[in-house]
């Protein structure tokens, strides 16, 4: 009997073996099917430390592929920054503040998915600051200098049974799936930046459904997707900044770097949540300041100084936008900055030559490009007007404050070139803007407070017989070229800012029509991507022929008079 249980206990102890060998080698692997758990659990490594300690340093690790050790990998825990040596390995002084050690990806390299669609570059940490921690990365080798960026924003994922955000949202993850097989069948590899307000604060509670919620929902994005903390993104229970984005690190980074193909990718946190009159139970005024904290702009100048080519590309995405939307009401485009601390941020970026903002926050399209070596692209939201208006035109229309489809943007890099353009969910990428023959442009006042209807109306109350067509151009730079012909001749076209009248119907105008206010936040905004021109009659077909900065035309035969409606195009 006893030597029977004897063999048993081997038996067990090389089956053991045998296990724990295999889910060591599968840890060690740089293959695409590597899984990163401890990225988003906290679990601590299962290997046996091999790397000694070293006096002072609180975290340790090593960064590899196929067992092998790859020298130069930026390691930060949000304060500090580092790089690894020849073998691979990392040594960090840390107070674990962030509770999180990252890496920043190199190119021609990926990291382990978690879930569905989060990166594995992080790995979290106890709250012990005196205890030494080793935390590991494993890369999985790649050419992804051919690649895509999906850049989104302003989701305000809140389970508002009202509105079926979640079911809208199911829709317009359906149309990002489409451009990313369709991107990946061109042979880009492809990857997605938020650039915040995945949640929405107000709802946290009431609707049980804070930003981890949010991201769960966000994993329906087939890539990899790289998160950004937006102002909707904190817990309204505080009256703090560090409290309140506390669930969000839980989930990722508040800001972190990353390479693919050519670029060099920073995500950044401009929002510091103020949030008045907060409390345990109690949501405050949810008020902010755009700014970037002394300690994440310390990081990020550690993060830059790293990079010694100073003619490499450089793509930031951050929630809040550095500029606010232009004003051409004066005749040419003026910019007012809207980051607080915008010196600071800008100095950051001296001596190098192309650099890229992604950003969002405003729910309207925007390029400013005015600096020389900083170029800013404000993109409009994934849930347009806060996903109001598909339900109140019985899913006619999604769209923005400025008449933007609601959508997203795509940047196509291959090695040195980039260029991009804007996706409305549900169209074609050809459609790059709407026309209006103002003739057929008549919103009437169904409602019983005409002060109300003709504060929102802009203008559009009235008849018009003048043969004006408007154009909205929404992802509109300066070099872009907007011609309209008519009869083989060709018309004065001119930029001026105004109201795009398809949104006023949308929105403005059937909340009025239902007897409610329509909010402030969500009305029609005078936008500066519109351009007019007068034909010489008001039946004759004009051409309208829109060409982007890459040469791309996109064109209209405008059969006049064109209807306006809700089903327009």
């Amino acid at each position: 009997m006893k030597g029977k249980n004897n063999i048993k206990i081997i038996q067990y102890g090389i089956l053991a073996t045998l296990v724990l060998f295999f889910i060591n080698w599968s840890a060690s692997g740089c293959t695409s099917s590597d899984k990163g758990d401890s990225g988003s659990t906290g679990k601590d490594d299962t290997t046996i430390s091999t790397i000694p300690d070293k006096a002072g340093m609180t975290i340790k690790g090593k960064v590899t592929c196929s067992g092998k050790g790859i020298k130069g990998v930026e390691v930060s825990d949000g304060i500090e920054v580092t790089q690894t040596d020849d073998n691979g390995i990392y040594y960090l002084k840390s107070n674990k503040k962030y509770g999180y050690v990252f890496i920043s990806i190199p190119s021609g390299y990926e990291v382990p998915i978690s879930n569905k669609n989060t990166p594995i570059f992080f790995k979290h940490l106890t709250s012990d600051s005196s205890n030494v921690e080793e935390k590991d990365f494993t890369l999985n080798k790649t050419d992804n200098s051919k690649h895509a960026i999906i850049a989104m924003t302003d989701f305000h994922l809140c389970n508002r049974s009202g509105l079926d955000d979640q079911g809208q949202f199911d829709k317009v993850a359906a149309d990002i799936n489409l451009t990313i097989v369709s991107l990946q069948d061109q042979g880009y590899k492809v990857y997605g930046i938020s650039m915040g307000d995945e949640s929405w604060d107000l709802y946290w509670y009431s609707n049980n459904f804070n930003i981890t919620a949010a991201m769960d929902k966000m994993q329906e994005i087939n890539c990899p997707l790289f998160h950004c903390l937006g102002n909707h993104d904190n817990d309204p229970y505080y009256a703090d900044d560090w409290m309140s984005e506390q669930t969000f690190i839980k989930n990722f980074p508040a800001y972190y770097s990353f390479n693919v193909g050519d670029n060099h990718y920073i995500v950044l946190d401009d929002v510091k949540y103020i949030n008045n009159g907060a409390s345990i139970g109690t949501i405050g005024d949810r008020s902010f300041d755009a700014t970037i904290i002394d300690e994440e702009m310390s990081w990020l100048k550690k993060d830059l100084s790293l990079i010694t080519d100073k003619n490499q590309r450089i793509i930031v995405a951050m929630h809040v936008p550095l500029y606010d939307q232009p004003d051409v009401s004066k005749g040419q485009q003026t910019n007012e900055y809207r980051l607080d601390d915008y010196s600071d941020f800008i100095s950051a970026f001296n001596g190098f030559t192309d650099v890229h903002l992604l950003t969002g926050h405003t729910h309207d399209n925007y390029n400013v490009d005015v600096l020389g070596n900083i170029q800013e692209h404000n993109t409009a939201g994934i849930c347009a007007t806060w996903w109001w208006t598909n339900n109140l035109t019985s899913n006619k229309q999604h769209i923005c404050r400025d008449g933007s489809p609601g959508g997203y943007s795509v940047y196509l890099n291959d090695g040195p070139n980039m260029n991009w353009y804007y996706k409305g969910c549900n169209y074609d990428k050809a459609y790059q803007f709407r026309a209006y023959d103002l003739n057929q442009v008549y919103i009437e006042d169904m409602g019983s407070t005409p002060s109300v209807y003709n504060k929102y109306v802009h203008g559009y109350g009235t008849k018009s017989t003048d043969n004006k067509i408007l154009i909205n151009v929404w992802n509109y730079n300066k070099n872009w070229k907007v011609e309209a012909i008519e009869n083989g001749k060709s018309l004065a076209v001119t930029r001026i800012a105004t109201y795009d009248p398809l949104h006023i119907l949308c929105y403005d105008m059937q909340r009025y029509y239902q007897g409610n206010t329509p909010t402030s936040d969500f009305v029609t905004i005078k936008t500066d991507h519109m351009f007019e021109c007068t034909a010489s009659s008001a039946t004759s077909t004009v051409t309208i022929k829109v060409t982007d900065e890459f040469g791309n035309v996109y064109t209209e035969n405008m059969s006049r008079p064109k209807a306006f409606s809700m089903n327009m195009k």
